[in-house]
């Protein structure tokens, strides 16, 4: 399973697929960034919200890389399903974490960031991290499921993508009646720019996890379901 992962993680970049969504990234956190200096919660959570879309692009584009006669190969070898179609989702993580660590670094290079004397570059990085990190399962797990393998076309994987990514922002808005449909993109930069009790950043996480797990499992079961 670790071998497939890295083979379509090789395809992915040595196929030069990787630069689209990578410069996607940068154009974006470069307009972010070109606004003026923030505090490294707002910056970075606004910096998670930009990226997940990017990041759910980005896994569609890498689970696209393979044909679907090599992706029913690889399903045989492994004998299993399940274990091929992890092994995607694990090389899209593995190239999530490439992007968020240009997106760790970009306000950094743009010195868009102010840290308060006696502030601590590290937590602010750590900070950073987290809300990047909450984004990353969310983002891989849309993005599965606007693949070519459940959608079968670019239309309406592409519809799958916009969707769910702008819902992300609607339905997570404060006072939304339903927010717990989406993953917590916008309560995270909320939380990040103003802060709060310890319990909230459980609680975001625990959502986000929920939220990756449910939409996972839906993406495996209609795997599952195509030839």
């Amino acid at each position: 399973m670790i071998a497939l992962a890295r083979m379509r993680l090789h395809g992915f970049v040595r196929t030069g697929r990787a630069v689209a969504p990578l410069i996607a990234a940068l154009a974006a956190l470069s307009i972010l960034y070109g606004g003026g200096r923030a505090e490294p919660g707002e910056a970075y959570g606004v910096s998670a919200l930009v990226a997940f879309p990017v990041l759910a692009w980005q896994t569609k584009i890498l689970l696209d890389v393979e044909p679907d006669v090599q992706r029913r190969l690889a399903r045989v070898a492994l004998g299993s399903a399940a274990r091929e179609t992890v092994a995607g989702l694990l090389a899209a993580a593995v190239a999530g974490l490439g992007t968020i660590a240009v997106a760790l670094a970009a306000p950094w290079v743009f010195q868009s960031v102010k840290v308060d004397p006696g502030g601590s570059v590290g937590r602010a990085v750590l900070i950073g991290l987290g809300v990047h990190l909450l984004a990353l399962g969310p983002a891989v797990a849309l993005g599965a499921l606007a693949s070519r393998a459940v959608t079968r076309t670019a239309g309406t994987g592409a519809a799958v993508l916009v969707t769910g990514s702008v819902l992300a922002v609607v339905l997570g808005l404060h006072g939304s009646p339903v927010p717990w449909l989406v993953p917590p993109l916008m309560a995270a930069a909320r939380y990040t720019a103003s802060g709060g009790p310890t319990r909230t950043a459980l609680t975001l996480t625990t959502h986000a996890l929920l939220w990756t797990t449910a939409t996972a499992y839906a993406y495996t079961r209609l795997r599952h379901t195509r030839p």
